[in-house]
C-alpha cells in the first residue's frame, strides 16, 4: 500500500457535493477505473486506486490532483481486501462511495477455454465484486454512502465465445439489484452501470472477434461507436454525484431497457450466421484473456502462492 500525498485540492471541488468525501475504485489502474478516479479527485474526493499491477496504479495516482492511497490488491482475496479497508479508513476516512469496477474478459469459444480461466473471469467479475461490497458495506452505512457496480450491455444479450464475461456481468447486476433492496433502509445507494463499447484494451482486438465483429457491424451506426474512457468516467461521475440507481454510458442506452426481453433472440440468431461462416480452426485462436489488464491479472495470479489443500488422515 502507498500513500500518494497531495497538498491542494482542484478547482472543480468548490461547488461539487462529492468534495471532501472518500472514494474507492477497484480495476483503477488502468481504463475507465483510472479514468473514473482522476474524475472522482477533479471533484474534490480523496481517491484509494485499488488494482492489480503496482507500477501501473501508482502511475495513476500519481496523476491525481488531490489526495489519494494506492492499494495493490487482489479482489477475489477477502482479507486483503479487508486490509485494505482498514488502511483507507486509517489514512483518508471511511468511505463514501465504492466502485466496483474491476473486471477481465476471455474471449472464445467455453470448450477450447481452459477451465481454470474461465473461473477466474467468475472470481473477478463477478465474486470480486461481493467481496468489494462485503469489505466497504461497514464503512458505507456509517456515511450513509453509494455503491456503485459497473455492469455492461453483455448483461443484455449473451454473446457466443465471451460465455464467462456476461455470464459475470449478468450476475452482477443481479447481484447489485438483490443488494440494493437489502442496504436501501440503512441509507446507502447502489447503482449500476451500464457501459458499452468504451476505449480501453480490452477491445482492442475487438475486430478480429467474429462473433464480436458481427454483432457489431449489426448495430445502428451511432450503437457502433466506441466512447472514451474520459467520456465514459464524466457519465459515471454525474451519475455518482446524483446517487442514480442506473447509469448509462452512453446515455441513449436506456432506452434499451424496455427492448430487453427481444435481445437474447437477436444476438443468438446474428452469432448463428457468424460462427457457420467460421472455420473451426478461425474460432480456436481467438481463446484467451482480452487485454493488458486481464493478461497482468492472470500472470499475477498465476505466479502468486496458492494455499495446499488440506490433508486428509
Amino acid at each position: 500500500m502507498r500513500e500518494i500525498p497531495r497538498s491542494a485540492r482542484p478547482r472543480q471541488a468548490a461547488g461539487s457535493p462529492l468534495a471532501g468525501r472518500v472514494a474507492v475504485v477497484t480495476g483503477a489502474a488502468r481504463g475507465v477505473g483510472a479514468a473514473l478516479a482522476r474524475r472522482l479527485s477533479d471533484a474534490g474526493m480523496l481517491v484509494a486506486l485499488i488494482g492489480r499491477e503496482e507500477a501501473t496504479l501508482r502511475k495513476a495516482a500519481d496523476s491525481l490532483p488531490g489526495p489519494s492511497l494506492c492499494v495493490e490488491t487482489d479482489v477475489t482475496d477477502r482479507d486483503a481486501l479487508d486490509r485494505a479497508t482498514r488502511e483507507i479508513s486509517k489514512t483518508l476516512g471511511q468511505a463514501g462511495v465504492v466502485v466496483a469496477n474491476a473486471g477481465i474478459a476471455v474471449g472464445g469459444p467455453f470448450v477450447h477455454t481452459p477451465a481454470d480461466l474461465w473461473q477466474r473471469v467468475i472470481d473477478v467479475n463477478l465474486t470480486g465484486s461481493a467481496n468489494t461490497a462485503r469489505a466497504f458495506l461497514p464503512q458505507l452505512t456509517c456515511t450513509r454512502g453509494y455503491f456503485l457496480q459497473i455492469a455492461s450491455t453483455a448483461a443484455f444479450g449473451s454473446s457466443p465465445l465471451m460465455s464467462a464475461y456476461c455470464a459475470s456481468k449478468a450476475g452482477v447486476e443481479s447481484f447489485a439489484l438483490a443488494l440494493r433492496g437489502e442496504v436501501e433502509p440503512d441509507g446507502v445507494g447502489v447503482g449500476i452501470a451500464y457501459l458499452h463499447w468504451t476505449g480501453t484494451d480490452m477491445i482492442t482486438g475487438v475486430d478480429d472477434h467474429p462473433v464480436l465483429q458481427a454483432l457489431r457491424r449489426n448495430q445502428p451506426p451511432f450503437a457502433r461507436k466506441v466512447h472514451s474512457t474520459a467520456e465514459v468516467s464524466a457519465w459515471l461521475t454525474a451519475g455518482i454525484t446524483r446517487r442514480a440507481r442506473h447509469i448509462y454510458a452512453p446515455p441513449w442506452l436506456r432506452w434499451c431497457q424496455p427492448l430487453r426481453p427481444a435481445f437474447p433472440a437477436l444476438v443468438s440468431r446474428l452469432a448463428r450466421q457468424e460462427l457457420r461462416r467460421q472455420p473451426p480452426s478461425r474460432l480456436a485462436v481467438t481463446t484467451g484473456v482480452l487485454g493488458a489488464g486481464g493478461q497482468a491479472d492472470l500472470d499475477a495470479h498465476l505466479t502468486a502462492p496458492h494455499p495446499s489443500p488440506p490433508e486428509h488422515p
